[in-house]
């Protein structure tokens, strides 16, 4: 990664700037948000693992949850130290195929739950599809707007792990039928797919150099 042991960077105000508090504002806010939403996660996904029916679904809660809590502990560290972190990001790899069911089954309409003893591993799996959901809009956010470059590239590098554990959950469920996924008319989705064609050529740019 960048910002090798002892870089410093320039402030306007203060001069050199130790690797440690090399954070723009932005950054440190956001980071504190993208920390706090990991801490939130990996709570709800201990306090849901007891309620967990389903055995495939209590092996993907327990594999995520230790992945998240490894990523957040690499976070942390590059943050306080704005330095390498001493286990580098990972990539996570889900154990579901790619295969998913089209079409609508009926189903009962859902309402928020009235008592505890409501939750299922329906509702459980959502729970945990949204959590990393908002996860990887908001390390998303967080990267743009960070300046510290180990701190940038963490951020950066766990997004995708944020999509493939979304993609797992979202599978579980539709083969369950929990996340039912419609399609478009064949007529109209092939209309969809082909409204597009590739670029060809270099277009001629305008030129702005004028003569008097």
């Amino acid at each position: 990664m960048e910002n090798p042991q002892g870089q410093t960077h320039q402030n306007m105000r203060t001069g050199n700037v130790p690797s440690q508090m090399n954070h723009g504002g932005h950054e440190v806010f956001d980071v504190h948000e993208v920390l706090s939403g990991a801490i939130d996660t990996l709570n709800s996904y201990m306090l849901l693992s007891q309620h967990v029916k389903d055995p495939e679904l209590k092996d993907i809660l327990d594999r995520q949850y230790q992945f998240i809590q490894q990523e957040y502990n690499t976070t942390v560290e590059c943050f306080k130290t704005g330095q390498d972190p001493s286990t580098p990001t990972q990539s996570y790899r889900m154990k579901q195929g790619n295969d998913f069911v089209y079409g609508l089954k009926p189903s009962q309409p859902k309402k928020p739950l009235q008592s505890a003893s409501e939750i299922t591993d329906e509702w459980i799996s959502g729970h945990m599809l949204g959590a990393v959901k908002s996860s990887a809009s908001m390390k998303t956010m967080s990267a743009l707007e960070t300046t510290n470059p180990v701190v940038r590239r963490v951020l950066a590098d766990s997004v995708p792990n944020c999509i493939e554990m979304a993609y797992e959950i979202s599978l579980y469920q539709n083969k369950h039928h929990y996340y039912q996924v419609p399609q478009l008319a064949q007529q109209d989705l092939q209309q969809m797919v082909n409204a597009f064609a590739p670029a060809q050529g270099q277009p001629q740019m305008p030129n702005n150099n004028t003569t008097h």
